[in-house]
């Protein structure tokens, strides 16, 4: 009794090694760089064949239409002097066309009505030549020399016949030359060919194979691994750009989440373990009932703060996620913005700050509304929350270039320049932002929500101070 072993999910085998039936290697035309290949070697062998046909057509094709056309000028002409003279006056525009150097390949052979000949440079009526009115090519006998002939025989009105033709031994020699040159090309052509299909073999496994080794090596957790670039600028470096671009950000993300663990871990060990004190303190020290609620109240204000972490990272994952873009509308955020104005220049009335603000219509864009204004209300918060007593916060927004730009700018202490490529992270909370109540989370949103609407935020010193501008390509 035999038994099966157990396959172990998530065993597989290398694509490298993969097998197919019994053990055999995949079939060639599995291979996408052999049909690659071969589709290439069919496109050269088609136009050579095309080349070819279009050489023999233009060579021989038209020697022998010269020829054809010589031929039935010389009946028309000898037909025309039967029609005149009688036989006699064919009989001597024959001698007469014989004793010119230049036709010395031209044919002639003229019969009477009885079979006699009459006149002609050939020793009988060629055999086979049965048909008056065709075209034949048949050999011929001239003086006791042999040669092959172009021949059309008429019969003449009153009685005759007449053969018409051409040696066309030179044009038959050109025919062999030019086919024996067809046969070699045709051979080097199916070298070129095949050797060309080679090469793109060997290119496109190359390509693909820096592709596959690489993404083998991701899968295997090695995130640093690039695919190779030639620098030539072709397709494949283009390829090889976007692989990498996708990588760069796969490892970005990774990074982010390991980031976002890590945070999540430390920033919120606290509130739990304060939450967690606090119960532990009253279950064994209340003696009222006013006392136990006490440290309820408390204990539920510092999970309502976790709470509020977990929602802001839902959303700015669900802002990533693209699904909002669905909900898209073309707006404009002018009033939106006054509306923002109004509010928070009576919060920061109350703080002793001044909001100076600066909105030019029209500020139309393809976006969410919603979206659009936690976003700046996320930068005016963090205005107000740095900014002391007796500064300046500033809202401007504009359209500038065909893109509506938002600018908050405060007089606090800004962020280090060495910080402000993390400040956009979860969880990231620069040395000056320790002591200040907040999950970092902020300005990861703002972030979130420009890139989902195709634009960016950008984060510059206000010599006091942070400057915060969100880029948004403008809908007109």
């Amino acid at each position: 009794m035999s038994v099966t072993p157990p396959r172990l999910p998530g065993l597989l085998v290398p694509p490298r090694k993969r097998l197919g039936v019994r053990g055999c290697p995949r079939p060639l035309l599995r291979s996408a760089g052999i049909r690659f290949a071969l589709l290439y070697a069919a496109l050269f062998g088609a136009s050579a064949f095309l080349l070819a046909i279009s050489l023999w057509y233009s060579t021989v094709g038209l020697l022998q239409r010269q020829v054809e056309e010589a031929i039935r000028n010389d009946v028309t002409a000898l037909v025309e002097h039967q029609q005149l003279g009688g036989l006699n006056s064919v009989a001597e525009a024959i001698r007469a066309r014989l004793s010119q150097p230049a036709d010395a390949g031209a044919i002639y052979l003229l019969h009477d009505p009885s079979g006699n000949r009459i006149i002609g440079n050939l020793d009988q009526w060629p055999r086979g030549l049965n048909r008056m009115d065709s075209w034949y090519e048949l050999p011929v006998s001239q003086a006791g020399r042999n040669s092959q002939a172009l021949l059309r025989a008429v019969a003449l009105p009153g009685g005759g016949k007449l053969l018409v033709g051409r040696d066309v031994r030179a044009r038959a020699q050109l025919r062999r030359v030019l086919r024996n040159g067809l046969i070699w090309a045709a051979c080097l052509m199916v070298l070129l060919g095949v050797a060309g299909a080679l090469l793109v073999r060997s290119l496109f496994r190359r390509m693909v194979g820096n592709i596959a080794t690489t993404t083998r090596a991701i899968a295997r957790g090695d995130l640093s691994r690039r695919v190779p670039q030639t620098g030539v600028g072709d397709e494949f470096d283009e390829l090889a750009g976007i692989v990498n671009d996708m990588l760069e950000r796969i490892s970005r993300l990774m990074d982010g989440v390991r980031q976002v663990s890590n945070a999540i871990a430390h920033d919120l060990r606290t509130p739990v373990a304060r939450a967690r004190a606090r119960l532990e303190d009253a279950a064994l020290h209340a003696k009222t009932a006013e006392e136990m609620h006490s440290a309820i109240e408390r204990a539920m204000l510092d999970l309502d703060g976790i709470v509020g972490v977990f929602e802001a990272l839902l959303r700015i994952a669900e802002i990533e996620a693209g699904s909002r873009r669905a909900a898209f509308a073309a707006i404009d955020l002018t009033q939106t913005l006054r509306d923002m104005d109004e509010l928070y220049h009576v919060v920061a009335e109350e703080r002793g700050l001044t909001l100076e603000t600066a909105i030019t219509p029209p500020l139309r864009v393809l976006g969410d509304r919603e979206l659009l204004q936690q976003a700046v209300a996320n930068l005016l918060d963090n205005a107000l929350k740095f900014s002391e007593a007796g500064t300046k916060i500033g809202l401007t927004a504009k359209l500038e270039e065909s893109v509506v730009e938002i600018t908050v700018s405060d007089r606090g202490p800004g962020i280090a320049e060495q910080d402000r490529t993390r400040a956009t992270e979860r969880f990231f909370r620069a040395e000056t932002a320790r002591s200040t109540a907040g999950s970092g989370l902020g300005l990861a949103l703002v972030a979130a929500v420009a890139q989902l609407h195709n634009g960016t935020l950008q984060l510059t010193d206000n010599n006091p101070g942070l400057r915060a501008v969100i880029s948004i390509p403008a809908r007109f």
